[in-house]
């Protein structure tokens, strides 16, 4: 029976995870490479949860007694006892790997590992670790206490056991969940990236202005957000990631990362959490169009 969680990463996606974790009534422990980005995720965490407590989405108590289940530090023992610790770094397969290594002598022997990677085969992250059948991907999205789903990806090796108590734990969270084979992208960004890449191109080349894009794909095509304010909220150094690992993994020049994409995550623009994306987020008045 799932009732420790490990969340490694404090940054969006980790806290969020460690987010729904608490309110669920797991214990969780967070972990970042230091103290400070972990309590930094904490802060992050007790924030929004005073919102939902604002909102009345959540109870006060239910606030503390989340809060109250809440762990950080930057050291891997304190997964210890640790019933399933999901993965949530950059989205980086080295990185990754470095860290499941890392992880792995820390845990005992039924301790589950997932990952929150959104495209890098869990095939191959499974093979960086001691228990590829205990080992599966949870894909959640982002902002992770707002989305309803999580992508269930079962690798080579994953055991039909690791799978429903992945899906256990999802359905307890209060997500819905897909199951994904394990191909690049699985399947939320598989069609998701290259519809905002196309939109950078269709940037690239001049056809439509930032402003006139996300008006026509939100008006035109119903979507509540533009495709490249979308891409400033997901970062466009993930964007370039994902695509990156749709070119190499599925060898069709479609799935080609356009220059521009390319241009802004080389000048460090990737997004709102640097303040300037495809918008520039540092007016007063609201989002200024960079191009």
């Amino acid at each position: 029976m799932v009732q420790k969680i490990g969340v490694i990463g404090a940054g969006q996606m980790g806290n969020g995870i460690a987010h729904v974790a608490a309110l669920a009534g797991y214990d969780v422990v967070m972990t970042d490479v230091d103290d400070a980005r972990a309590e930094a995720g904490l802060d992050t965490i007790r924030a929004n949860m005073d919102r939902q407590v604002r909102k009345e989405k959540i109870t006060d108590q239910a606030f503390r007694d989340a809060m109250g289940r809440l762990r950080v530090g930057s050291t891997m023992a304190l997964f210890d006892g640790a019933d399933l610790v999901i993965e949530a770094a950059s989205e980086k397969e080295e990185l990754k790997k470095a860290i499941l290594r890392e992880l792995c002598p820390h845990l005992g022997a039924e301790a589950i590992i997932a990952t929150n990677t959104s495209s890098i085969p869990i095939t191959r992250l499974a093979s960086s670790t001691d228990r590829p059948e205990k080992f599966i991907g949870m894909h959640f999205m982002n902002p992770v206490p707002v989305m309803k789903l999580v992508e269930l990806i079962r690798g080579i090796a994953t055991s039909e056991e690791t799978y429903k108590i992945a899906r256990a734990f999802t359905d307890r969270l209060g997500k819905d969940s897909a199951s994904a084979e394990d191909f690049p992208g699985f399947i939320v960004n598989r069609i998701l990236l290259p519809m905002i890449n196309e939109a950078i191109y269709t940037l690239y080349e001049g056809v439509g202005s930032v402003e006139a894009i996300d008006t026509a794909m939100k008006l035109g095509a119903n979507h509540p957000m533009g495709p490249l304010q979308l891409a400033d909220f997901i970062g466009l150094d993930t964007c370039l990631s994902i695509m990156q690992v749709l070119h190499e993994g599925l060898a069709d020049s479609k799935y080609r990362p356009c220059p521009l994409l390319v241009k802004y995550v080389e000048a460090g623009w990737v997004g709102r959490k640097v303040g300037r994306g495809f918008y520039d987020y540092r007016h007063e008045n609201g989002p200024v169009p960079t191009r």
